[in-house]
Order: C-alpha cells, then sequence, then structure tokens
C-alpha cells in the first residue's frame, strides 16, 4: 500500500460536512507490483512527487503504468492555498543532486514525455528559477528523446526568472490559473489572477517571437463556487494569451482543514466544457472529474491543433 508523506499543515479554513463522491468519482487500483516499484526509485533518489504530497486521486492509475511527476525544491511550499494539501512553512536548502536525480528517474522509467513540478520557493531570489533550468538541462541531456513538461509557479512575476526557465527550452510550458478571477482571494490568497495570465502570455510571445514549437498550457480544479459561464470566460482569458492546452477537474477536498467541495460537477458538464474550448480554439482540453495536470499529459501535448478557433 503507498502511504503518503506525514502532512504538517495547520489550517482554520472554514469546513463543511463531506458528501459522498459520487459514482463517477471512484478509481482505478491498478497493478501493486509497478506502484512499489515507482515509490522504491522515488525514496531511493531522495524524490519528492506531487503524486504523493498533493494526495493525487489518479496516483494508483499512473503508478501503475510507471510514471510519475516530480515536484521540485522540497516538500515544503511558501504560499498557503487553501486547496492544497502539500505541506507549508519554512522549506530547507535546496538539493544540489536533485536535477541529476530527477533525470536518473526519468531514465529508470524510459519516459517518453515527463511532468515535472515545484513548490513555491518564494524564500529564493529568483523563486528557484536556477534550479528549474538545471534540472531540465540535467533531464534532456540524459534522456534526449524524452519531452519535458514543466508545470512552474508564477515567480511573483518575475520576467527575468520566467526567462531562465524558456532558456533551457521545455517541451510544454504549464502553469495553472487553478480558479476563477472571482474566487482568487478565497483560493489561491498569495497570487494574483491577472499576473498567471501574463506569463502564460510572455511565454507564449517568446515562442512565437523565436519560432519555437513550445506549447503553453494551463489548468483549473471546479466544485469551489464557480459557475458554468465563469469558466467559459476563464478559458476565453487563457485563449487571449495564445495558451494551447486547458485541463479541467473536480476539486477534492484532501482533508479536513482545506477548502470543502461546494458541488461535484458531473460529466456532462465537462464534456461541455470540453466542446466550449475545442471551438474556442485550444489545441486539446481535457476536462473530466478525475483529471488533473499531468493527467495523459503526453496525449495532451500530440493532438494536433484544431483547423479553426472560435
Amino acid at each position: 500500500m503507498l502511504v503518503s508523506r506525514e502532512l504538517r499543515v495547520i489550517n482554520t479554513t472554514r469546513t463543511k460536512p463531506r458528501e459522498p463522491k459520487p459514482e463517477w468519482l471512484k478509481i482505478r487500483l491498478g497493478d501493486p507490483t509497478n506502484q512499489n516499484h515507482v515509490l522504491k526509485l522515488i525514496e531511493g533518489l531522495n524524490l519528492h512527487t506531487v503524486c504523493q504530497e498533493a494526495r493525487c486521486p489518479n496516483i494508483f492509475e499512473c503508478w501503475s503504468d510507471r510514471t510519475a511527476t516530480f515536484m521540485l525544491g522540497g516538500d515544503i511550499c511558501t504560499r498557503h492555498c487553501g486547496f492544497c494539501a502539500v505541506g507549508k512553512g519554512t522549506p530547507g536548502e535546496l538539493d544540489s543532486d536533485e536535477p541529476r536525480h530527477v533525470a536518473e528517474a526519468v531514465r529508470h522509467l524510459g519516459l517518453a514525455h515527463t511532468v515535472i513540478t515545484s513548490v513555491n520557493r518564494d524564500d529564493l531570489p529568483d523563486g528557484g528559477a536556477a534550479h528549474w533550468a538545471a534540472t531540465i538541462r540535467e533531464v534532456r541531456a540524459l534522456n534526449p528523446g524524452c519531452k519535458i513538461e514543466v508545470l512552474i509557479p508564477d515567480f511573483n512575476g518575475d520576467e527575468a526568472a520566467l526567462n531562465t526557465v524558456l532558456d533551457a527550452e521545455p517541451d510544454v510550458l504549464n502553469h495553472n490559473t487553478e480558479t476563477i478571477a472571482r474566487l482568487y482571494r478565497r483560493v489561491r490568497p498569495d497570487a494574483d489572477y491577472r499576473q498567471s495570465l501574463t506569463l502564460l502570455e510572455r511565454a507564449a510571445r517568446r515562442r512565437d517571437r523565436e519560432g519555437r514549437g513550445m506549447l503553453t498550457k494551463s489548468g483549473i480544479m471546479v466544485g469551489l463556487g464557480e459557475n458554468f459561464d465563469e469558466v467559459v470566460e476563464l478559458m476565453r482569458d487563457l485563449r487571449e494569451v495564445s495558451c494551447d492546452i486547458m485541463t479541467i477537474g473536480q476539486y477534492l477536498q484532501p482533508y479536513e482543514r482545506r477548502l470543502p467541495v461546494e458541488r461535484y460537477v458531473t460529466p456532462e458538464e465537462f464534456a461541455r466544457w470540453r466542446e466550449v474550448g475545442m471551438q474556442m480554439g485550444f489545441r486539446h482540453v481535457e476536462s473530466s472529474p478525475l483529471t488533473r495536470s499531468s493527467y495523459h499529459a503526453r496525449q495532451q501535448a500530440e493532438e494536433p491543433a484544431p483547423a479553426s478557433s472560435f
């Protein structure tokens, strides 16, 4: 059985009685042999994964398929997002061996597409951007055929930090908006909606200016109090900054002292968002109850662009 690391969060977020999960949120447990193999590999290289730290519901399926989303910078985040299970507080020093260890894990798992994310490191002058760039380069050097998708923080709007990451030439630049603008103060109190859109816009503009093939991507959770049209408006905002790929998934309260689930969105509503998004011109919209940023990431990046836009 997989066991998440002990959570070290003390939070006074209001709670709401948990509603029973609907049938469509049941998960597939998968093959424990491969799950244990991935767990041993991660622990042996002293790595962290968002699969464990964020209590991802797809962990059993993904680890059964010998894939994982690596998390840089330790397991303590400097932000206080109301939805996240990752520990909050003062992080330790960066592990200088981490970029090489991530590269070794990617090689050992034989990945054709890897997703790398991180905690927020607002304690560092560059937000950890140089560490990000070193990891991308190490992974590419050891795995030249592997596509690299990075799910980065906002670096507090620091364009130089973003450019440090872009200089390392990731194949997919992902930054999650996480929720609609109206809910930012409650869901992401240390972040800014427009700042996140600006980051994606800067990445797309540099990509276009330099003629790169890099894709941009963003994702949100639903079930936090938004309505259908507010999600559509967010989708329009993402298309206005040339975002190529979008993910939409159901928020699941990781434990009692995190934001409550306001509602469980039906699969039919997720399908409608996907249809609207594809009409707008997204290259791919992954929209389902169990969708997460890295879920089916390789397939998302490989889907051909639509012939027309909204």
